[in-house]
């Protein structure tokens, strides 16, 4: 596997109505990097992200995934190697119980059951779900269903982990553990997410997104302590470094 694992070059994506998605997108993640995906709504975050295992299909440009290079013959074994989950869990999940999701991957890699189960059972108590393999997953919260999704890809054992708000709809408790799980994880991480102190605890690197194009690449507090850059990109500073404005009230 190529050391630069994710490579995206000049990546364009136009959708049906001609709306220009994608403008020119340029990057290379390395293996065990945790990088953010930020910009406003409408940026091409999510549109990103959809390349990244072959769901959409480059307008032009190359998406490279380790030693291969994402087209309609290589897509299976890129999807083996980058594991999705997307911003509603609902999406990803479908099965009657907990544990069909989450076997529903390794099943159709064509393992034994006792491969199956091995890593159904790996991946759920990895995410703090076992005590819910039997459950119908939209009888679950929020925050159970993004567990369940999470194990749904790791039972896949990917070496990518992409994710696409991973944090939305979860109440603070849910959204710490969330936290503290992905920060046990080695996978190279890609996270799209409009959380930018989520982003402070997990990511070293942050990409900027402005309709369609990068405007910046680089470590995520200097990116964070860039105000010029972040009003530009229609960002504002993580919640934790704006200070407190009780406090700042009362010094006027």
């Amino acid at each position: 596997m190529s050391h630069h694992i994710v490579e995206v070059r000049d990546l364009k994506f136009q959708y049906p109505d001609q709306t220009l998605a994608l403008g020119g997108v340029s990057f290379k993640i390395h293996h065990g990097e945790s990088v953010a995906i930020v910009g406003a709504n409408g940026a091409g975050k999510s549109t990103l992200l959809l390349h990244l295992n072959g769901y959409l299909t480059p307008s032009e440009g190359v998406v490279r995934i380790g030693d291969f290079q994402l087209t309609p013959a290589t897509v299976q074994e890129v999807r083996r190697t980058v594991g999705m989950v997307f911003q509603d869990p609902d999406d990803q999940l479908f099965m009657s119980t907990v544990f069909d999701d989450v076997a529903f991957g390794p099943l159709n890699l064509g393992l034994t059951q006792e491969e199956v189960r091995a890593r159904v059972e790996q991946a759920m108590e990895t995410v703090g779900v076992s005590h819910l393999k039997g459950r119908p997953p939209h009888r679950l919260s929020t925050g159970q269903k993004r567990r369940v999704a999470i194990a749904s890809v790791l039972s896949m054992s990917p070496d990518i982990l992409v994710m696409d708000e991973p944090s939305s709809g979860l109440d603070p408790k849910a959204r710490r553990q969330l936290i503290s799980l992905l920060q046990t994880f080695k996978h190279t991480k890609i996270i799209a997410t409009h959380d930018l102190d989520l982003v402070v605890d997990l990511c070293e690197r942050t990409i900027v997104m402005h309709d369609g194009r990068i405007s910046a690449d680089g470590p995520t507090m200097e990116i964070f302590n860039n105000q010029e850059l972040l009003a530009r990109s229609c960002l504002e500073k993580p919640l934790r470094m704006q200070g407190c404005p009780v406090c700042q009230n009362s010094e006027a």
